[in-house]
């Protein structure tokens, strides 16, 4: 599989959240190598207490029976929280791409325990997107992983 073209457009969906005056992480769901679903942080723009990117993509994409789940990919420019991470568990997402984790990092091991795979790409666009909004807005950053 191609991570590169699908972490691409996973950091165009935190683009433009980040435009849109939110935080900038963005998420692709993609099933036997097609984008089915796109989602960004709307934490800010929807005044939501949940709508992480990867909550947002899953929301998006809407519902789907559990057989498509399993063969999904989940892409995340950031480390997924213990929130997104509960909804890789819960439909049974066997794959997720992670752009970056060095400026946070989620329950990777704990996900991988219960036999996800997680790839961690270490992306430099992705690092320089969150080091540079965290150093920006840093009350709006810490609100959002809940410190």
């Amino acid at each position: 599989m191609d991570h590169a073209k699908f972490m691409r457009a996973a950091v165009e969906e935190a683009q433009k959240g980040r435009a849109a005056g939110g935080i900038p992480i963005g998420s692709v769901l993609v099933v036997d190598g097609e984008i089915i679903g796109r989602g960004h942080n709307q934490r800010v723009q929807q005044g939501s207490s949940i709508r992480h990117a990867e909550m947002d993509c899953l929301e998006e994409t809407g519902r789907l029976p559990a057989s498509t789940y399993q063969r999904a990919v989940l892409y995340s420019t950031l480390s997924p929280c213990d929130m997104c991470s509960g909804a890789v568990l819960l439909y049974g997402i066997p794959h997720v791409v992670v752009g970056e984790n060095k400026t946070f990092q989620g329950p990777e091991e704990y996900v991988r325990s219960r036999g996800v795979t997680v790839e961690v790409l270490d992306d430099a666009e992705c690092i320089a997107m969150m080091k540079d909004f965290i150093a920006e807005e840093p009350s709006l950053w810490n609100e959002d992983i809940g410190v």
